[in-house]
C-alpha cells in the first residue's frame, strides 16, 4: 500500500484541483469512495477535490446519507468535461455504460471493484480489484496506509457503502472487505447510520412495491418483474434485492423504465454460466450497456421510440432461454 500511495501521489503531480467522478446515479459505495479520495488528497497533498456526478441520487437512504455528509456532490456540467482539470473516476471505469467520461477523455486516477476494462490502461494510476466487494474497501485501505483516521461521518459513509454493496458481507465479500468493515464499525456515527438505514419513504414507494410484486412471474427458480416507469433509476435494483429473499429463487430479473431508457437489474445466488454479469451481457448484446459481478449486475438500454414492454419481454425471453428456465410453467407471485 505504501508503494501504491507513492504512485498515486506521483500521478497527481502538480495539480491543485481535481474532479472526482463516481458512476451515474451514485450509490453509497460510489459516494463514500469519492468522499474518501477527496479527503485523502486534501489531507496529504493539499489538492481540492470536486465531486461531480451525472443522474440523480434517488433512494431515500442515499438522500439521507448525502444530507448527513452536507451535500458533498454537485451535478456534472459540460464545462467540467471541457475544462483542463484532471479527472479521477471512482466505482466505475472509462468506457463503462455508467461512466459519464466522454470517449477520448483519459482520467489520471481510477478506483474500482468491477472487472478490468481495457480503457483503464491509459490512466496514470489505476487500482482495480474485482475481488473486492466494494470500492469503499479499497479507499479505506488508502486512508489507513496514509495514516488518516476517518472522522465519524466519513467512516459511516464507507461502512454503509461496504454494507450495501456486500449485503452486510453476505454477497461477494472478501477478506479485505471484512477487515475494512470491522475497522470502520467502531468509528461510525451510530445515530446517523440509524437514520440512514431507516430513512422514511413516500407513500408512492409502497405503491411501486405493490405493483412490482403483482407483476412478478416465477419460472422455476427464476423470478421476473417488469415494474414500468420508475421515479429513480436504481429502483429496479432495490426491488431485485428485495425479491432475492424469496425461498427457492436463484435468479431475479427486474426491469423498469426511467425517462427513455430501460433499466435492468439482475441478482443471483448462483454462479452457473458466469453469474449475473454474463447473463446480462448475453441478453443485452450490443443494444445496451451492462456490467457487474457474479452475484449482481445492472444494465441500460435506450428505447429510442420502442415500446418498453415489448423490449422488456424480448429481454426476459432471452434470459429464460439462457437460463433454461421452464417458461411454460409460469406462475404469478401474487394471485390477485
Amino acid at each position: 500500500m505504501q508503494k501504491r500511495l507513492k504512485q498515486l501521489y506521483e500521478a497527481i503531480g502538480k495539480a491543485k484541483t481535481i474532479l472526482i467522478l463516481p458512476h451515474n446515479d451514485p450509490d453509497p459505495d460510489a459516494i463514500a469512495s469519492a468522499l474518501a479520495l477527496r479527503h485523502l488528497l486534501a489531507t496529504k497533498l493539499g489538492v481540492e477535490g470536486q465531486i461531480v456526478y451525472r443522474g440523480i441520487v434517488g433512494r431515500a437512504e442515499n438522500k439521507v446519507l448525502v444530507r448527513h455528509l452536507e451535500h458533498p456532490l454537485r451535478r456534472l456540467t459540460a464545462a467540467d468535461l471541457n475544462s483542463a482539470l484532471p479527472i479521477a473516476v471512482v466505482d466505475t471505469q472509462p468506457g463503462a455504460g455508467n461512466c459519464a467520461l466522454p470517449p477520448g477523455r483519459i482520467p489520471i486516477l481510477v478506483f474500482d471493484h468491477h472487472p478490468w476494462r481495457e480503457e483503464t490502461t491509459a490512466a496514470a494510476f489505476a487500482d482495480v480489484r474485482p475481488d473486492a466487494g466494494a470500492t469503499a474497501t479499497i479507499l479505506t485501505e488508502y486512508l489507513r496506509a496514509a495514516g488518516i483516521e476517518p472522522v465519524p461521518l466519513l467512516a459511516t459513509a464507507l461502512y454503509y457503502g461496504i454494507k450495501t454493496d456486500t449485503l452486510g458481507l453476505g454477497r461477494g465479500a472478501g477478506p479485505a472487505d471484512v477487515t475494512a468493515y470491522f475497522y470502520l464499525q467502531s468509528r461510525i456515527h451510530v445515530d446517523a447510520l440509524t437514520e440512514i438505514e431507516h430513512a422514511q419513504v413516500p407513500i408512492g414507494y409502497y405503491r411501486r412495491l405493490d405493483a412490482a410484486l403483482h407483476a412478478a412471474r416465477i419460472y422455476g427458480n427464476v423470478v421476473v418483474s417488469y415494474i414500468g416507469p420508475m421515479t429513480h433509476p436504481d429502483l429496479a435494483a432495490e426491488i431485485a434485492d428485495f425479491m432475492l429473499r424469496l425461498r427457492a429463487i436463484q435468479w431475479v430479473i427486474c426491469l423498469g423504465t426511467y425517462k427513455d431508457t430501460l433499466i435492468v437489474a439482475v441478482r443471483t445466488k448462483s454462479r452457473r454460466r458466469g453469474g449475473a454479469a454474463n447473463l446480462l451481457q448475453e441478453i443485452m448484446g450490443e443494444a445496451g450497456t451492462a456490467g457487474g459481478h457474479t452475484t449482481m449486475a445492472g444494465g441500460q438500454l435506450p428505447l429510442e421510440g420502442q415500446h418498453p414492454e415489448l423490449v422488456a419481454e424480448q429481454l426476459v425471453q432471452r434470459a429464460l432461454e439462457y437460463l433454461q428456465a421452464p417458461a411454460e410453467e409460469m406462475i404469478k407471485l401474487l394471485s390477485n
